[in-house]
């Protein structure tokens, strides 16, 4: 793992998550989940198919805020747990979700312009397109007909476009070939060298451990491991376990 910026394990959390509990009608979803992750972190959410993960960042997004009936989420000291979806995205929260949602019709720099709450401070498109220079040759060309790889691109630079605190990804790698996940985790390592906190969901779990600096692992809505990305790649049973691999 590589990266400029040291992080103090001693100092105060920067998103800090306390026993959240999340349900969909009758499912009992998310329960009583709690983390801490500190500024310019990279943690990897990591469980099971249904353990959880998608729905846990869902709710620290608060896309799903009318089904978290308790607990609380504070994002540098701004608590997120009070808020609406479009509150926690002008207080820095960016959803990268699964399935991209570039806007059909419009272009890359469109689709750009369009998430930029208000004149951005830190990530203007100039900076975007030093970080992405493939989507900067290709600000002009309609967003869906990006191949996947920009795509995913595009998503995570439309986030940023926002001047974003807390980068949510919810499988970042799917269906996107070995080549190009390099170039993305690339491009995350200078994400967090900007200070950026990072949360990343990932059915590839190797990979994301190699790129992360700490881990959490769901099981039926529950943590059940929460410390460093080295304990998990060296436990065996760990892995085995609630991650089978």
């Amino acid at each position: 793992m590589t990266g400029n910026l040291a992080i103090d394990s001693h100092a105060p959390a920067y998103l800090s998550v306390h026993d959240i509990h999340s349900y969909y009608g009758e499912s009992y979803i998310v329960q009583g989940v709690s983390l801490n992750v500190h500024e310019g972190e990279i943690l990897a959410l990591l469980g099971r198919n249904g353990a959880g993960k998608t729905s846990t960042l869902r709710s620290l997004a608060r896309l799903d805020a009318p089904n978290v009936q308790r607990g609380e989420i504070w994002l540098d000291h701004q608590p997120l747990h009070k808020m609406k979806s479009h509150e926690a995205a002008v207080c820095g929260v960016g959803l990268v979700p699964e399935d991209r949602r570039i806007i059909s019709g419009l272009t890359v720099e469109e689709n750009l312009q369009l998430a930029q709450i208000a004149e951005p401070i830190g990530w203007g498109l100039d900076r975007i397109y030093a970080l992405f220079p493939r989507l900067g040759e290709r600000r002009k060309q309609e967003g869906v007909t990006l191949s996947g790889g920009e795509q995913q691109m595009l998503s995570i630079a439309r986030a940023l476009a926002r001047d974003i605190k807390l980068l949510l990804l919810d499988e970042p790698y799917e269906g996107l070939a070995p080549v190009i996940v390099d170039e993305i985790e690339k491009t995350l390592q200078v994400i967090k060298e900007q200070g950026i906190t990072t949360i990343i969901v990932e059915q590839n779990a190797v990979r994301a451990l190699n790129l992360a600096d700490r881990s959490v692992i769901l099981d039926t809505g529950s943590v059940v491991f929460d410390g460093s990305a080295k304990e998990v790649l060296d436990n065996k049973e760990l892995r085995e376990e609630y991650l089978a691999i």
